[in-house]
């Protein structure tokens, strides 16, 4: 069965169409497109008309991409620069006219069962673990903690590269005390989430999206962005917070230069490796030790919008 998934985020909006057979999917079509959609959302609650043109941009290369490649049922899912705008009703009725869908504003914790889901139909669960998902988006970032029965719990918290870059990050490279102001607030709602979700239970960290394999790539040092030494690779604690520091007071220039960078990505690397960093070290800390290393994933919510649609459709 072929399917498609869109997923619209504060950063990037991503195209998954694949062929999906007791659920395993098998890409056709994996695209990414960076259109900054929440662009000055946290400051004025609004998506802006450049933004807006940017997304709509690549819904219609997304139109033509889905056509060619036989309209299959498709499911638009969009995060949070849409939840957060006053005027996401222009963002549903352009998205509506291009693509022919509803776009799906969904709740935080639909987008955290929907990160789970994607994470672990391709790294699994054993029977005796519990798998703590941290989705660093541009918006939210989701924690997620499951077993291999499903979802023991979840979060989604207001803090995203995107956001966090335009609240705290001003200068280039930033300033100490920008660093100090973030990271209190990184874990102030690391606190929040520990109340909600059983971070001293986790056996296993699993990390999901660009921040995340953007951090992997800089601590494996590969000569480019590659896909398939990113998925699944297990990295000790410490090397994630060098990589993650390493980038972080790197300036925006020397960021730009590495080879694996996304150029959508380079002004707000800096605060979605913070958050991933600090994340992690404090699940190790709240384990007393236990979780001592963490799994980069290359699959995430498109995946499991994907398998959402064929469970729906068939």
């Amino acid at each position: 069965m072929r399917t498609a998934a869109i997923d619209c985020g504060t950063n990037s909006i991503r195209l998954l169409i694949a062929d999906s057979e007791d659920g395993v999917l098998t890409d056709v079509v994996r695209l990414m497109r960076v259109v900054r959609l929440g662009e000055g959302v946290d400051a004025t609650g609004r998506l802006s008309e450049a933004a807006l043109a940017r997304t709509f941009a690549a819904a219609e290369e997304y139109a033509a991409l889905l056509e060619e490649h036989g309209a299959p049922p498709v499911r638009f899912v969009a995060t949070s620069a849409s939840r957060d705008a006053e005027n996401r009703q222009d963002f549903v009725d352009g998205i509506r006219q291009r693509l022919g869908v509803e776009p799906e504003v969904i709740t935080g914790d639909e987008e955290a069962r929907l990160s789970f889901d994607g994470a672990v139909s391709v790294l699994g669960t054993a029977a005796d673990e519990t798998v703590l998902v941290i989705d660093v988006g541009g918006g939210s970032t989701e924690f997620v903690a499951g077993t291999e029965a499903g979802l023991v719990a979840s979060l989604s918290t207001n803090m995203g590269c995107v956001r966090y870059t335009e609240r705290f990050l001003d200068d280039d490279p930033p300033t100490e005390a920008q660093i100090t102001a973030m990271t209190a607030e990184v874990e102030r709602l690391i606190g929040e989430a520990a109340a909600e979700v059983p971070l001293d239970r986790v056996t296993r960290i699993v990390g999901v999206a660009g921040s995340v394999t953007t951090v992997t790539a800089h601590a494996l040092d590969l000569p480019t962005y590659q896909p398939e030494r990113i998925h699944g690779a297990e990295l000790p604690i410490p090397a994630i917070s060098a990589a993650s520091s390493d980038i972080l007071h790197m300036t925006r220039t020397a960021r730009a230069a590495l080879p694996y960078m996304h150029p959508g990505r380079v002004d707000v690397i800096g605060a979605g490796a913070l958050i991933w960093a600090t994340v992690v070290e404090r699940v190790a800390a709240a384990t007393g030790g236990r979780v001592t290393t963490a799994v980069s994933s290359e699959h995430d919510i498109l995946d499991g919008i994907a398998l959402s649609v064929a469970d729906r459709v068939g």
